[in-house]
């Protein structure tokens, strides 16, 4: 098993996706339970893990963000979420609805990542065109998506820069 260091230290977005090779159940099944296992404000756990497989909803889904790569990925996971089913802070109303479903969304990608698998964070979807795709109720909102897939032989990806710690980090 790797460990969380190696794993948060070698994941990277990749742009490119064997389309021939679709996820076995039981992988998918192990990285939604990560999502299902992440932590969220009270436990509320607003959140719902969409896996689009079907070619009539990939054909849907695919338009939402036109980019030739993430029309190969197999399957598409789509993190919605729920604001009226988040914890809200009684002192000046903040919402925890961002928070919880980036934990949850970052417990996934880390999840297919251990499993093998490729991802790439995508939130400059069109919203309104999704959620016209997935049917989506009123108070649902779609807060990331991301390809599910292997990556394909001729996979992209970007050098992974971050900034140092000294700029990041206060000693207090």
């Amino acid at each position: 098993m790797t460990s969380l260091h190696d794993l948060v230290e070698s994941r990277k977005s990749v742009r490119g996706y064997d389309q021939s090779r679709p996820v076995a159940p039981e992988i998918l099944e192990r990285v939604l339970n990560a999502g299902r296992l992440a932590p969220s404000a009270k436990n509320l756990q607003p959140w719902k893990f969409l896996v689009v497989s079907s070619p009539e909803m990939l054909a849907k889904v695919r338009p939402t963000y036109q980019r030739d790569w993430f029309a190969e990925a197999p399957h598409i996971l789509i993190v919605t979420g729920d604001r009226t089913e988040a914890w809200v802070r009684p002192s000046d109303g903040w919402n925890s609805l961002e928070t919880d479903l980036g934990i949850a969304m970052d417990h996934l990608i880390l999840a297919a990542h251990d499993e093998g698998l490729a991802t790439c964070w995508i939130s400059a979807f069109d919203p309104a065109m999704l959620r016209e795709a997935l049917g989506l109720g009123p108070t649902e909102e779609v807060f990331a998506i991301t390809p599910l897939a292997y990556a394909s032989a001729d996979a992209q990806t970007r050098p992974k820069t971050r900034k140092s710690l000294d700029e990041v980090v206060r000693y207090l």
